[in-house]
């Protein structure tokens, strides 16, 4: 279905055009970054109504938006722009995207192993038939099945998850069988954050030790590493393992170096060679080992933070990347991040349950005000039904923090912790 045309395209020797494909959540940041490159965006819209569950396209910021889920008619419409890149938003979007560029012959990762960068079972199954280090698992849609290979694997806890969802969408840490007999029903019986039915559901083995993200840019496969993150969670007695903070680590401190070169070879095994990617890996005992990774923007992203306390952005690097990979070549590539700040990334959890009647706008300016923090991002809006925090998607808000006094940042985030209860009122 189409159901808007696209105008005239300008020739392309005169601006270059970028495609961005389903542009939610991080994927807002591509318009600005794109445009501040010396490209015209326009946005494709693949689906006839726009994805409920996630943080909706601003299409304001677009030259034009395409509605249209036929990828034949999709591809002649997208033709006479020859653009310079077609990425993702957002997850759901990265083998569409794949898809697209192939058709279109631009610069592109390929349809090759694209199942393998979304697919959470195959992304694993390609680093095993790499020879590169990853986490034994099963895949099923039977849950008996998920449970047998969980009593047969011997060793407690499992992580069960869905196969291509994000963002901890329907992913626990089971103790028991019959934990995971719960979990893997649960997981069938429900759709993911991109309104897709769960038919088979993963289970892998418990990764121990501590978790990390990578985040990179390439182009043509040379590669920027644009930042390391540690992950802060939270264990739910449900057995839901929830974001708290990212804290930025410094690029020369331990286990950095291992990370960085663990993530070139899954790079390298997933045939990855153009645009950002997002990876989890959890230092085992053994090494660095993926949880997952994607073929798109960090979720956390904000650029205005990430020049504070990093220098630059992976969307603006994404842009460069794809616009002008001769100065991305000379800038970044083969090179890492330098952390010029402390930073995190905090996502609060909520116990609340029912109608929002009020956000305090006190309260919010009082974390607001406070030194470290850059910016508070509210979730919800009077009128809108929030729940106890089970994800990423569930957390009550987002806090941006950044210092060059260690000691400060921790003593603001501690206030924005006994804070963040008192934003919303319940009805």
């Amino acid at each position: 279905m189409t159901t808007a045309q696209p105008t005239t395209p300008q020739p392309a020797a005169a601006q270059p055009t970028a495609v961005v494909v389903d542009g939610y959540s991080a994927g807002n940041f591509y318009p600005a970054a794109f445009t501040a490159a010396g490209a015209r965006v326009i946005h494709v819209q693949s689906t006839p109504e726009l994805i409920p569950t996630m943080l909706a396209p601003d299409l304001t910021a677009y030259a034009e938006n395409i509605v249209c889920s036929d990828e034949e008619r999709l591809v002649e419409l997208l033709r006479p722009y020859a653009p310079v890149a077609v990425v993702p938003g957002q997850e759901s979007a990265v083998q569409l995207a794949d898809r697209l560029s192939e058709a279109l012959g631009v610069k592109s990762n390929g349809t090759a192993l694209s199942a393998a960068r979304r697919d959470k079972y195959e992304m694993i199954e390609a680093l095993r038939r790499a020879g590169v280090r990853c986490a034994e698992q099963f895949k099923s849609d039977d849950a008996d099945l998920i449970v047998k290979w969980a009593q047969d694997h011997g060793t407690w806890p499992v992580v069960v998850k869905p196969i291509s969802s994000a963002a901890s969408d329907g992913v626990f840490v089971c103790d028991s069988a019959e934990e995971v007999g719960a979990a893997a029903r649960r997981v069938l019986g429900t759709r993911d954050i991109f309104g897709t039915a769960n038919t088979e559901v993963l289970v892998q083995e418990y990764l121990r030790g501590q978790e990390y993200v990578v985040d990179t840019v390439s182009c043509d496969g040379r590669r920027y590493v644009s930042g390391v993150w540690k992950y802060d969670k939270i264990l739910l007695p449900s057995g839901q393992n929830i974001y708290n903070r990212d804290i930025l680590v410094s690029q020369d401190e331990e286990p950095v170096p291992a990370l960085i070169a663990y993530i070139h070879d899954v790079l390298d095994a997933l045939d990855v060679r153009w645009g950002p990617a997002h990876a989890e890996v959890i230092v085992t005992e053994r090494g660095p080992v993926l949880v997952e990774i994607a073929t798109r923007l960090n979720g956390q992203l904000n650029p205005g933070f990430q020049e504070l306390c990093l220098g630059n952005d992976q969307a603006g690097l994404t842009a460069l990347a794809y616009t002008r990979p001769e100065e991305f070549d000379r800038e970044y590539a083969g090179r890492i991040y330098r952390k010029l700040r402390s930073a995190y990334s905090y996502n609060p959890g909520t116990t609340l349950d029912g109608v929002v009647a009020e956000v305090d706008q006190d309260v919010v300016a009082r974390i607001n005000a406070l030194p470290s923090v850059f910016l508070t991002s509210v979730k919800y809006a009077p009128g809108a039904r929030i729940r106890p925090t089970i994800d990423l998607l569930t957390a009550a808000m987002r806090i941006y923090l950044t210092s060059d006094d260690d000691r400060q940042l921790a003593a603001d985030y501690e206030t924005a912790r006994e804070l963040k209860d008192s934003v919303y009122r319940l009805a």
